[in-house]
């Protein structure tokens, strides 16, 4: 059975075009999130540095700049980033799908509890490090 989708959703105090070099660059990603070899094309594999738990196999699937990127990530996730401007500021949301209770992660790891796991995660890196670097820019 699927589990919810871990959605969050944050006004940034910076354009669109700004908000978009933080979410879809290989050094906005690094700033914020954690070190890849991510290019914005579409069908792209690229690799998510995810320090102890490994390399991460990724591929970009959606990509429609500086609105929308979404990628495949590791076996079984999906990750969208979603910008849309309001009032000179930026609506940054991350959708993280691909949730199943019957599923593990390639760390043997149940997804009934990794996902509360990074729901509270994705919470502070979006508050915490994705504010402070595109605000700081």
């Amino acid at each position: 059975m699927t589990l919810p989708d871990i959605k969050h959703t944050v006004i940034l105090n910076a354009p669109i075009d700004k908000v978009w070099k933080a979410v879809a660059t290989s050094e906005g990603i690094a700033a914020w999130w954690m070190e890849n070899t991510f290019e914005p094309v579409l069908g792209k594999e690229f690799i998510l540095h995810a320090g102890p738990y490994g390399d991460s196999p990724c591929k970009i699937t959606e990509l429609d700049p500086p609105h929308r990127v979404g990628f495949d990530w590791g076996k079984d996730w999906h990750l969208t980033f979603e910008l849309k401007e309001v009032d000179g500021k930026t609506e940054f949301t991350l959708i993280h799908s691909g949730w199943d209770e019957n599923k593990v992660t390639e760390f043997n790891q149940p997804h009934t509890v990794i996902r509360g796991i990074m729901d509270q995660g994705w919470a502070g890196i979006k508050e915490n490090k994705l504010v402070s670097y595109v605000e700081s820019l």
